[in-house]
């Protein structure tokens, strides 16, 4: 009589499993890189090649450092201006975002008041609402105080992130012990110096994750500075290109616009790279705790 072990068919259907979920994997990861790749590769052609070659290779000659040469000099080198102005929407608003998004979450996790939830509440609420539902509002609020078209009418909304709000709330809720609270209360520390000390080290972890999320949002942000900036000087580099692209090549070259893109990507990656090891790190410690 032929028995078998316990576990025996679902042992022998895995491989077959793990075949399909690595197609899968294969698949999105081909999905993902492929435009990434064509941005590359395009990057690299002159004008005339850009369209008489193949988009996923390369053509006979390599000509990106002269499209970035051409590209910073482009009406008195406006593509310069348009990526210090993402670079200071992006970081500034990221920076601030993240220190008023831990305290409004540490507030919320680890004292108690009226209203607590409702306020919670509503943050939830502002999660679940589309951002683009909020340009018209901010437009008409920036419009009556004089503030559209200036720096701050794209700052002010990037600070604000009820996303970093309930992810600090959660992670301060469960790895801020209240008995290392207490201890600083009894050794006399103010509540804001035990916030500054004690709570902004636990954080650690969810604070990089709000501000790499938070500089992304404000980095890729297109629908808000349209409507808010008409002065190109002010425009983030999103803005820029697109306009450059709705003048179909007749001011600027196809080729310049595709190196601008490739370039306003390269802050994105670089920044995840930098906080990348903080971020899997204090990850990992915020789980054991």
């Amino acid at each position: 009589m032929r028995t078998t072990r316990p576990g025996g068919p679902a042992r022998a259907a895995n491989p077959a499993g793990r075949v399909g979920v690595l197609a899968v994997l294969l698949l999105a990861a081909l999905y993902s890189l492929l435009p990434v790749w064509w941005l590359v590769v395009s990057a690299t052609k002159g004008s005339s090649d850009l369209f008489s070659s193949n988009g996923f290779w390369f053509a006979g000659r390599i000509e990106i450092v002269q499209n970035i040469s051409t590209l910073l000099g482009v009406q008195d080198g406006i593509y310069g201006r348009w990526l210090l102005n993402s670079l200071l929407y992006a970081v500034g608003g990221a920076i601030v975002a993240t220190l008023l998004s831990a305290m409004a979450g540490y507030v919320l996790a680890k004292y108690t008041f009226r209203g607590r939830e409702a306020v919670f509440n509503t943050v939830l609420g502002a999660i679940l609402i589309p951002a683009p539902l909020f340009a018209l509002p901010l437009y008409l609020m920036f419009s009556a105080t004089h503030l559209v078209n200036t720096f701050w009418a794209v700052f002010i909304p990037s600070i604000v992130s009820p996303f970093g709000v309930y992810l600090s709330r959660i992670y301060a809720a469960a790895a801020v012990p209240d008995e290392l609270l207490e201890a600083g209360r009894i050794d006399g520390a103010g509540e804001f110096r035990i916030f500054r000390s004690i709570a902004l080290r636990v954080l650690q972890p969810s604070l990089v994750t709000i501000f790499l999320f938070q500089f992304v949002t404000i980095w890729t942000n297109y629908l808000l500075p349209s409507l808010m900036l008409a002065n190109d000087r002010l425009q983030p580099v999103t803005v820029g290109l697109v306009a450059w692209k709705e003048q179909r090549g007749q001011t600027v070259p196809y080729n310049l616009i595709i190196t601008g893109a490739l370039l306003s990507v390269v802050p994105i990656v670089v920044m995840f790279l930098l906080l990348q090891r903080h971020w899997k790190a204090g990850l990992t410690s915020g789980s054991v705790k």
